[in-house]
């Protein structure tokens, strides 16, 4: 089971230099796990492409349509997280060896919670904290 984060799930809608390398990976996963976190970054940047111009409304309604089509789609797998992940990932940063960002301390708190010991991501700081908690990561690039 890997979890996904959004910068990897952007990849996949958008063309970015790692985007190939993370269809590729997708396609070879046989459960892949998005997050009410995950999908709520992926949303938001749908929206702020929309209205900063760089896509047009027609193009942000149809990312929306596919990030809805994955529902039914495998290897992704929705999942909703409990307020709990909060608490989880207060006490991941006070044992943590290594400082990361407050969203990326909530995505390792959401593994924690779904039960997922493995990260597909293109963050190196989350990458490196999620190492540091004894989580596997994938990096494609």
């Amino acid at each position: 089971m890997t979890y996904l984060d959004s910068s990897c799930l952007l990849k996949i809608f958008w063309e970015e230099p790692e985007s190939g390398a993370v269809r590729q990976a997708v396609s070879g996963e046989q459960q892949v796990i998005i997050s009410s976190l995950t999908e709520l970054e992926t949303e938001v940047q749908f929206r702020a492409r929309w209205l900063s111009g760089a896509i047009n409304k027609r193009r942000y309604d149809a990312y929306r349509r596919k990030l809805a089509l994955f529902r039914g789609t495998s290897p992704f797998e929705f999942h909703e997280l409990t307020s709990t992940i909060f608490r989880r990932a207060i006490e991941q940063h006070i044992s943590a060896k290594l400082h990361c960002r407050s969203l990326d301390r909530l995505h390792l708190a959401a593994m924690d919670e779904l039960g997922s010991r493995r990260l597909m991501t293109n963050d190196n700081k989350q990458a490196a904290a999620a190492r540091s908690l004894g989580y596997e990561v994938l990096t494609p690039r």
